[in-house]
């Protein structure tokens, strides 16, 4: 048989699915810039295809972003890090229910001269209000992630509304974690990043962590599968076998293992008990 008919005939048992090898199945994860900054991603990646033989395909922005992504009936599961807007999606019909995967916390870094004076502060937003009083740089994410959204809810709390000060002090970088803490370092800035990414950011001269523990800076992850009804996707249930495996004891494991230099980036918590 020459080449071409050998050619010609494997053409064809492709065209009736025989003889060519097959794509493993996969689904679109939308999540955030701290699953990927940190390396997270990379790591649970790879174990859940050698459990499913499914990849996941990951879409990273942040928090507000990755739940319109999934709203948009542009991924089958979305895995966030703000619960009132992740409640609020579950009520709005995107996704059927919320998962617990894991949490970490958030920490409030700054330059390592601390010109603001708030090193070792326990109340996350009084140590936000000393920062505004003296006018010292800080650099937000302005991004509308959820290391955002926690930011904002601790100005609140502080009484602070940085936009209205007009001194020049508070920027917003409109970019991910780990941009914005190069950012901080470049102006000695402070700034509020989750523990993942900075854990994991290799440009650290020059900058420390300040504030942290309060229990305000409590920082949960959720997953959720998008409702399949409303955007009738073929890929669902491989996003449910994820779901699935995330939160059984062998995901719940893959999570806890992932650790760099012996520092924990993500306690798992599908039980929610935290």
């Amino acid at each position: 048989m020459s080449r071409t008919s050998r050619s010609l005939g494997l053409w064809l048992l492709c065209l009736i699915g025989l003889g060519c090898p097959q794509p493993d199945p996969y689904f679109v994860l939308a999540t955030t810039t701290s699953t990927h900054n940190s390396g997270l991603l990379d790591h649970l990646i790879p174990a859940f295809h050698a459990f499913s033989g499914i990849d996941v395909r990951p879409v990273v922005a942040g928090t507000g972003q990755a739940l319109r992504i999934g709203a948009n009936c542009d991924a089958e599961a979305v895995l966030v890090h703000h619960r009132a807007s992740e409640e609020s999606f579950v009520a709005q019909g995107h996704s059927s229910r919320r998962f617990d995967v894991m949490y970490n916390d958030f920490v409030v870094i700054g330059p390592t001269s601390d010109p603001a004076g708030v090193s070792g502060a326990s109340d996350a937003a009084v140590a936000l209000r000393t920062i505004a009083a003296s006018s010292s740089p800080f650099v937000s994410r302005g991004d509308d992630s959820g290391t955002h959204k926690a930011e904002l809810r601790l100005w609140s709390e502080a009484g602070t509304d940085p936009d209205a000060s007009g001194l020049g002090w508070y920027r917003e970088s409109g970019s991910g974690m780990g941009a914005t803490l190069n950012t901080a370092a470049a102006m000695g800035a402070y700034t509020v990043s989750d523990r993942g990414t900075w854990i994991s950011f290799k440009n650290r001269d020059g900058l420390a962590i300040h504030a942290q523990g309060d229990p305000r800076l409590f920082n949960p992850y959720g997953i959720l599968p998008i409702d399949s009804e409303r955007c009738r996707n073929e890929k669902t249930p491989h996003a449910l076998a994820f779901v699935d495996w995330l939160v059984s004891e062998p995901g719940q494991a893959a999570i806890a293992e992932f650790r760099l230099a012996g520092e924990i980036l993500f306690h798992p918590n599908a039980s929610g008990a935290h």
